[in-house]
């Protein structure tokens, strides 16, 4: 990977939004980054699964589920369908399930926690709209990165130098 997170709170902190610590990862790939396409869902994974089954290479769909813990927005199935689709990763501010599958697929995953229930699909959610939840606002465009020590938003791609990159700093 390009970037540590704290090497990018170091060199552009004044840019970031840190999203609170509260997610965890439930991912193939601890680290991961993209444009962000955000959707607001409430117990009904409609709007996940459409997003998801439509090309997003290279991007990450970040979700505002309402933090609800009484059911999962993302399981297996969709998130196979993330990683056919390109899509780089997956924050949910809900749960997921079906984890041991989704910790063997090489795409990044963070949500709040692990749910055993599926949602009820009744067509509703938004996507493309301005959330904020964990600290952060996020804007359809704006831009995530995430490793093992967080995740950080940024209003505009940041340019990844050696000086943000783990690897370079470590030889």
């Amino acid at each position: 990977m390009l970037f540590s997170t704290p090497d990018l709170c170091d060199q552009y902190d004044t840019l970031l939004q840190v999203i609170s610590p509260a997610l965890k990862h439930f991912g193939g790939q601890t680290a991961f980054f993209g444009e962000i396409v955000t959707a607001k869902c409430f117990e009904d994974n409609s709007t996940v699964k459409s997003t998801l089954a439509e090309p997003g290479t290279g991007k990450v769909l970040v979700v505002d589920g309402g933090g609800s813990m009484r059911c999962a927005l993302l399981g297996d199935q969709i998130a196979t369908c993330a990683v056919e689709n390109r899509w780089a990763g997956i924050i949910i501010y809900g749960c997921v399930r079906d984890v041991t599958i989704l910790s063997t697929l090489p795409i990044g995953i963070m949500a709040l926690a692990a749910h055993p229930r599926k949602s009820i699909r009744r067509g509703e959610g938004q996507k493309q709209l301005n959330i904020n939840f964990a600290g952060a606002s996020i804007q359809p465009g704006n831009y995530v990165y995430a490793d093992e020590n967080g995740a950080v938003v940024s209003a505009e791609k940041l340019p990844l130098t050696e000086k943000t990159s783990l690897a370079e700093k470590h030889l």
